[in-house]
């Protein structure tokens, strides 16, 4: 259930920061949502880290899951001070790095769609998160193509899921 929870909120960010590089939304709007998406990644991790149930599964998907929420801090940050990203373009780099070993693990041991659809996630996070290196860090005109598939990602790979998750569908 706290999955659900966490990917509605992955799902609702991602949209709307979607809308926001397609110019539908001010800066200073933005931050609310990435500041309540990136409190809700963090608290969920740190339950998926030190609950009752932790164990080293768990542990690394909190891990993983900090990279969420740094990414949204951050984002809420360069909008409050107002500077251009090419740090966050950098740690998104490091991010998109991250993920090609979490997803080729993910998708050698699939064992279920469930798993598939997990590793898949992280292959669509894994090449936002690179577009968002080549946009912020490498200053590429991309930012139209990195809205879009911002957008789509929080649909496919958040709101839905996470909401299917918390219906007890998925």
């Amino acid at each position: 259930m706290l999955l659900g929870f966490a990917l509605l909120y992955v799902g609702a960010v991602l949209f709307l920061n979607g809308l926001w590089l397609l110019g539908k939304i001010e800066d200073r709007e933005i931050v609310v949502i990435n500041v309540v998406s990136g409190i809700v990644t963090f608290f969920a991790s740190l339950a998926w880290a030190f609950g009752p149930n932790a164990d080293a599964a768990s542990i690394k998907g909190a891990a993983l899951t900090i990279l969420f929420s740094t990414t949204y801090f951050w984002v809420a940050y360069n909008r409050v001070v107002k500077v251009d990203g090419r740090g966050l373009g950098w740690f998104s780099l490091f991010v998109a790095i991250t993920t090609i070993p979490v997803a080729v693990q993910g998708l050698s041991t699939a064992q279920t769609s469930t798993d598939f659809w997990l590793a898949s996630n992280w292959v669509i996070w894994g090449v936002l998160w690179f577009l968002y290196f080549l946009l912020l860090a490498l200053q590429r005109p991309i930012l139209r193509l990195t809205a879009i598939v911002t957008l789509l990602a929080g649909i496919v790979t958040g709101w839905l899921p996470g909401f299917l998750l918390l219906d007890g569908k998925l």
